[in-house]
């Protein structure tokens, strides 16, 4: 599932997004330039190819390992862009462009909010929008709502098929979730036994409270890490934790996963914050900029690979879950104090990543491993088969 929310003032715009996918679909970030294109080349996306434009824009992307899209990311302009997965009564429809595929493209393509919302409905109407949304469930589909926003404004723009309508966001703020929202189109077309199951209309109401206290960065990291009013993960045996935006897997029907997440300061140059690794609880958000790349190693799959940052930040992640309230505070001090620091001054971007990798590792050297497990029973099971699944090691 997936939480973005965006607050618009005098001051400019901030933005900030969870990706919530399968717990073992790494995410990772990937710098691509600006080019220039043959005018005869076509463009292979995840599931099909559409033609390719002259040029393409400096980007930044999170995204998923296996597919061509990205499920957030901002471009060289300012211009930011979230996606959530929606469930309608519009027909699922046959492979085609993936929403994660249609933020790519409004990225490379646009130099304004505007710009990448017209890029988009674009191409949903020329070439629609459909196939298997997850690499481990090739059953596994969705239609798209995207929270556009730029240095001025904010866009909302959501979609059932081929169907859109939007909503512009000028001042205040405004999150989307897991389900259509736009008075009317949201009537029409919400599969509304698939909201209730992902309870994002909770989810949406913590994250638009949570925008509206926000005064820059540190607020939308804390909104992206609410677990709730409990402040420590709460399971259900429906959806894990679905009713707060820090999701982590667990549920018997739904079970996602928050795999990376992205905050955007755009109140004058924008600087961007990633997690480039899963739970934003357990991790620190490092300084990131378009023009800055920053050589992250090898790209991550779905197996266990510890020459990678995401896997590597797993062994942490995992290990903290099994008894949250306890483990995360030593680490959320010095989280909380660096991510202060560099706020106020950031560092470059490779130096922020060492430095982060640094404390994950100090605490995982002092983690004692024979600590309890106090999760539910059918959590420590599910975790059990994913650790299998990606070949993680035993101890962790």
């Amino acid at each position: 599932m997936c939480d973005t929310l965006v607050k618009v003032s005098s001051d400019g715009v901030l933005f900030a997004k969870n990706s919530d996918r399968d717990a073992n679909e790494s995410q990772f970030l990937e710098w691509i330039p600006a080019t220039l294109h043959s005018s005869t080349s076509p463009l292979r996306c995840t599931w099909i190819e559409i033609p390719q434009v002259s040029t393409t824009n400096a980007v930044l992307l999170s995204r998923p390992w296996w597919m061509w899209g990205a499920e957030m990311g901002a471009n060289e302009h300012g211009v930011v862009i979230g996606n959530e997965a929606v469930f309608t009564t519009e027909p699922k429809g046959e492979s085609a462009l993936l929403g994660m595929d249609l933020v790519r493209l409004a990225l490379e393509r646009a130099g304004d909010a505007a710009n990448a919302a017209g890029v988009i409905v674009d191409l949903l109407e020329r070439h629609g929008q459909g196939g298997p949304c997850s690499h481990e469930r090739r059953g596994f589909t969705y239609h798209n709502s995207f929270l556009i926003a730029d240095t001025r404004h904010a866009i909302v723009l959501e979609t059932a098929g081929r169907k859109w309508a939007s909503e512009e966001v000028h001042s205040g703020v405004r999150s989307i979730s897991n389900g259509l929202t736009i008075s009317g189109f949201a009537d029409q077309y919400s599969n509304r036994l698939r909201s209730v199951v992902t309870a994002c209309g909770v989810r949406r109401a913590r994250t638009e409270a949570a925008a509206t206290r926000a005064e820059g960065p540190a607020a939308m990291m804390a909104a992206l890490r609410d677990h709730g009013d409990d402040g420590a993960p709460r399971w259900s045996m429906i959806n894990g934790t679905l009713h707060a935006p820090c999701v982590h897997a667990g549920g018997l029907v739904a079970s996602s996963q928050t795999t990376a997440s992205f905050v955007s300061d755009l109140r004058g140059a924008p600087q961007h914050w990633a997690t480039a690794t899963a739970s934003p609880c357990t991790s620190i958000f490092k300084p990131v900029n378009v023009s800055e790349q920053v050589d992250l190693g090898p790209a991550p799959s779905n197996q266990y690979d510890p020459a990678t940052l995401w896997w590597r930040h797993e062994r942490v992640a995992r290990a903290m879950m099994i008894d949250y309230p306890a483990l995360i505070a030593p680490f959320q001090q010095l989280r909380d104090r660096t991510e202060a620091a560099w706020i106020e001054a950031p560092p470059t971007s490779a130096a922020a990543f060492a430095t982060a990798e640094d404390i994950e590792r100090a605490w995982l050297d002092a983690f004692d491993r024979s600590h309890p497990d106090r999760r539910p029973l059918w959590v420590r099971r599910t975790w059990h088969n994913l650790d299998r699944s990606a070949g993680m090691p035993v101890a962790t």
